[in-house]
């Protein structure tokens, strides 16, 4: 398996906004140094923190990916050197696992513009200064970065180092060597400086301004910083009522914002499911504080007495409660390695073998549970490629996983046990099985039996600090597949077709920062992490979207992906803070009282999205009409609103839940199961059943047949492309410069940016790879486009100027657009022989699920349900995707000729689309008439319909057409009132 990396939306907006903040390389400067040819070119405005750009993308959003690709970027102004400094050594690894990547390497090379472009990744550690045969040397890859040159103008040199190395007492601050660089300097510094470079920021909560070692990256003497994080450092101002907490940004604010609320709301990273074990109430009390801790002695306090305990003396001694081998380690650790702070409680139960057996048994129970929805899925056309699932554990002692002598530690031993027992069970689950994929599962199964069998077993691994360096091969192989082979964690099988079932993993928190797998579906902590660190850093390593078995990442809305995070007794609050943590993100403060600038603006940007017309006027418009506020925009105490009397706040959200979407995580992304209701929707059965005869016709499968001329409608339309030589589409590139100026006035700094071009030369592509990129985006064969191009180019009087980038996009954009326009009519939905289960139905049992996962009816909740028995879900709350139309449809009175009616989940109906992917009405009615029940199908749009909606409508319109003889009748709605429309309609007989 080989992960296919593409770029999301998410991460195209950030690129965007450095490309726009981005001041440029300085064509006007008259320094003498302009063309060291070991150093970048010059910038505008170099140096000025003012100019420096600040990048704010949270957790499992992919930022190494975003500031890779901004390297690239800027090495078409001829920007070649820049520097990446991580807080940590994990961090670097995980960095430069990326960047080495064959998958990464493989993508942006694809990328136009970045063909011929490779990133020479120089990494130095703390060990490579150390003197080699008496002789003080420089690392010999600090050497290569330092001493490149422009001369190789399709490379990229990147100098990866962690803060540790920045340290006064670093390799990089001495100059006492027996070698020079660039001709004469002895100090790493000073070479790094004079090659002007860029400098990249990983974590820069970790590398506040005024402490040393960002001074340090300044002694780098950086043209430009850009800095990639969650979080920024943060000071503090004034005193008392007037104490801020104030985020440290280069202009006062991030260039780029995507925080934590955006992305769990998003489904930009993976929910999460909170689980811990329930103790007796009365462990629960009996508790012991942490009072006082020093280097030689832990002093807890109970019920107002005290409890010294020295370094080396157990703490059963002071509770039986206590495991019998707990020491106080000194250092301010217990011996199974536990941090341990002031004020901090331990709860003596919580340490015991018994209590650890218990995290581990259910995490086992997690696991399996997503293995098998995870390697079962289904879609349209039957099987799915499969999903590989990962667990990962986090403990507090190694001699607890790897014992003596190559034995197991006791937890090693118990949860190969544990794991044993529930692969025995699953085995004969499916003994018995007749359907491919179980069989595949079932093998799956005993390879991972036979395998636990082996001297070296290959189903768990662990990693931990003392392992670098280890000799024994056996820890190497497990430390390998952890840390560097990504895709073989991921793959089911080897290139010789033998399982791969490594998929449980161990480690302190050694994993905590710098990596991640995306597949990761489990996270086990069985200790406290000790100190308050950042929750959503805890659970990052899990947050990433997974990838299926062929490489590509799976989104939100074709498979709901959510973390398991089992945790200790002791931490169960942890849902609740990390739902504040998260919240504290959101961008802007939430005003009960009065309707702020700020939640105007959040309302009518969300707002655009949808409905480019709507605007300031139309929100405060609606707001008088509803009398939700005052003329000064106070809110009203006693709003009328669908009979209810409510705040003017919840009045404002009830009608523009976008606001809380926007500030708040949406319910339901973090759950705590013993705390929050569950996030499943029950089916209403008995109404489901009243549609089960159409639902059995759904159920089979329908694939598109294209008309037997589409091939050839394809080169006529391309030929038509191609014959087109106005300006539009065979056009000459010209270099472009974007001229930028700082403004900086008392609060922030902006830029003013003024194009030019240059008239005088132009860009041009190498015609075989323009031709091998026109081939690959249109799916023409590469010799027709070859003949056309030759026939355009000797129409254009032979100028081979015009074979250029643009010209390349213009040609696929002008024959994509013409040929969906005449294909969406060209082809029909013919009936498979077989049927395959949806969302809502099971077609092996031959009838609907029980319940359904909320989301898949809509990201918005309204607790107000509808009264109406002929709902197809039981109330409450009502999910919906828009207030208008959705809710108001959803909150409509039918009559009673409408026997059933409700909101179809995602993916129920799983119509093909003939430019990929599938597509499902949102509503359905079921209407009865004197001769026979009639079905009708809503496509819900705003009134602004967007330019995809109309190909939507086309889509689902074709394909129902084929099912009007069942009686099942398609339209497309705007509004509530549409939906009455067609329904009177039916029952008139006009339809049908």
């Amino acid at each position: 398996m080989k992960i296919q990396l593409e770029r999301l939306p998410h991460q195209i907006e950030a690129i965007d906004a450095i490309n726009e903040k981005f001041a440029g390389v300085d064509v006007n400067s008259t320094s003498p140094d302009a063309g060291y040819i070991y150093a970048n070119p010059i910038l505008k405005y170099a140096g000025n923190e003012k100019s420096f750009i600040d990048i704010k993308m949270e957790t499992g959003t992919g930022k190494t990916f975003v500031y890779t690709q901004m390297m690239y970027e800027m090495h078409k102004q001829g920007i070649f050197k820049f520097v990446i400094v991580v807080p940590t050594p994990s961090i670097k690894e995980g960095t430069k696992s990326f960047i080495t990547s064959d998958y990464a390497r493989q993508y942006f090379s694809g990328v136009s513009g970045y063909e011929n472009v490779s990133i020479q990744l120089n990494t130095i550690n703390a060990g490579d200064f150390k003197n080699k045969k008496g002789r003080k040397n420089f690392p010999a890859q600090l050497s290569e970065f330092v001493e490149a040159t422009r001369q190789n103008v399709n490379q990229i040199q990147v100098l990866l180092i962690n803060s540790g190395m920045l340290s006064k007492n670093s390799g990089m601050h001495k100059s006492d060597y027996d070698q020079t660089l660039l001709g004469g300097e002895t100090d790493p510094m000073k070479a790094i400086a004079a090659t002007r470079p860029i400098i990249i920021i990983d974590e820069p909560h970790r590398f506040p301004r005024d402490k040393i070692t960002y001074k340090s990256i300044m002694e780098m003497n950086p043209q430009l910083v850009v800095r990639f994080g969650a979080t920024f450092p943060q000071s503090t101002t004034g005193r008392g009522k007037n104490k801020k907490t104030v985020t440290d940004y280069y202009r006062g604010k991030a260039q780029y914002t995507l925080n934590a609320i955006d992305s769990f709301n998003q489904g930009l990273v993976k929910a999460i499911d909170i689980n811990y074990p329930n103790i007796t109430e009365q462990e629960a009390n009996k508790r012991y504080k942490v009072k006082g801790v020093n280097a030689k002695q832990l002093i807890l306090s109970r019920n107002g007495k005290e409890y010294v305990i020295n370094r080396g003396e157990k703490l059963v001694d002071i509770d039986e409660g206590f495991a019998s081998d707990i020491t106080y380690a000194g250092g301010k650790e217990l011996s199974n390695n536990l941090e341990l702070q002031t004020g901090m409680e331990l709860i003596p139960g919580t340490f015991s073998q018994n209590y650890q057996d218990e995290i581990i048994s259910q995490a086992i129970d997690r696991h399996f549970e997503a293995e098998e929805r995870n390697f079962m899925r289904t879609e349209s056309d039957g099987k799915a490629p499969r999903v590989k699932t990962l667990s990962l554990f986090f403990i507090d002692s190694i001699a607890s996983f790897r014992g003596p002598d190559h034995t197991k530690g006791w937890l090693a031993q118990h949860f190969e046990d544990m794991l044993r027992q529930k692969i025995n069970s699953l085995i004969a689950k499916y003994k018995l099985t007749v359907e491919d994929r179980e069989k595949e599962y079932l093998d799956f199964l005993r390879a991972t039996l036979r395998d636990l069998k082996k001297d070296k077993q290959e189903v768990y691994a662990g990693y931990f600090s003392e392992d670098r360096g280890s000799g024994d091969e056996a820890i190497q192989a497990e430390v390998n597949d952890i840390l560097k082979n990504k895709e073989r964690l991921l793959s089911f099988k080897d290139k010789d077709g033998n399982w791969i079932t490594r998929r449980f993993l161990f480690s302190k928190w050694t994993l905590r920062e710098g990596w991640d797998n995306p597949n990761v579906f489990v996270i086990a902590k069985l200790r406290t992490s000790g100190s308050e660190i950042s929750k959503i850093q805890e659970v990052g390593r899990g947050l990433r979207l997974p990838v299926d078995e062929t490489g590509h990442r799976l989104q939100q809305d074709e498979f709901e992906s959510r973390l398991s995070f089992l945790i200790g007794y002791d931490e169960k609050d942890f849902a609740t803070k990390l739902v504040d943590q998260i919240n504290e993100d959101s961008p802007i403060e939430m005003n009960h009282e009065e309707l702020t600038d700020e939640m105007i603006d959040l309302i009518v940007k969300a707002r655009q999205k949808t409905d480019e017309l709507f605007n300031e006027d139309k929100l405060l418009a609606d707001l008088d009409e509803h009398k939700i506020i005052t003329r000064s925009n106070k809110f009203k105490s006693d709003v009328q609103l669908d009979g209810k009397t409510l705040m003017g706040y919840d009045a404002l959200v009830q009608l523009y839940p976008e606001l809380e979407n926007k500030t708040r995580v949406a319910s339901g992304k973090i759950r705590d199961p013993k705390k929050y209701p569950s996030t499943k929707v029950k089916l209403r059965k008995s109404n489901w059943n009243q549609l089960k005869e159409l639902w059995q016709e759904l159920s089979r499968r329908r694939m598109i047949r294209f008309d037997d001329d589409v091939d050839n409608m394809a080169k006529i339309i391309a030929k038509n492309v191609f014959e087109d030589l106005c300006k539009d589409i065979f056009v000459l590139q010209t270099p472009q410069m974007i001229s930028q100026e700082v403004v900086v006035n008392k609060q922030h700094a902006t830029i003013q940016e003024t194009n030019y071009d240059y008239k005088t030369t132009y860009l041009t592509m190498k015609y075989g790879q323009f031709l091998k990129q026109l081939a690959t985006r249109t799916n023409l064969p590469v010799q027709f486009l070859h003949e056309q191009m030759i026939l355009a180019i000797k129409r254009l009087g032979g100028n081979k100027a015009y074979i250029n980038e643009l010209t390349l996009n213009n040609l696929v954009n002008r024959f994509n657009t013409d040929f969906n326009e005449k294909v969406k009519c060209s082809y029909e939905y013919v009936p498979l022989d077989f049927t395959s289960s949806t969302s809502i139905y099971d077609n092996k049992k031959q009838d609907f699920v029980d319940e359904i996962s909320a989301n898949e009816l809509g990201i918005y909740t309204d607790n107000n349900s509808t009264s109406d028995d002929k709902y197809l879900y039981d109330r409450p709350p009502l999910r919906y995707d828009s207030v208008n139309p959705e809710l108001k449809i959803l909150k409509k009175t039918y009559d009673n000729n409408i026997t059933v009616f409700g909101k179809l989940p995602k993916r129920a109906i799983k119509i093909p689309r003939y430019d990929n992917g599938t597509t499902t009405p949102d509503f359905i009615f079921k209407i009865e008439r004197d001769f026979k029940p009639t079905y009708l199908m809503i496509e819900t749009k705003a009134e602004n319909m967007r330019l995809g909606d109309e190909k939507i409508k086309i889509i689902q319109e074709k394909y129902f057409n084929h099912l009007q003889e069942s009686g099942v009748y398609y339209k497309m709605a705007t509004s509530e009132q549409e939906v009455h429309q067609w329904i009177n309609k039916i029952e008139s007989g006009e339809i049908g």
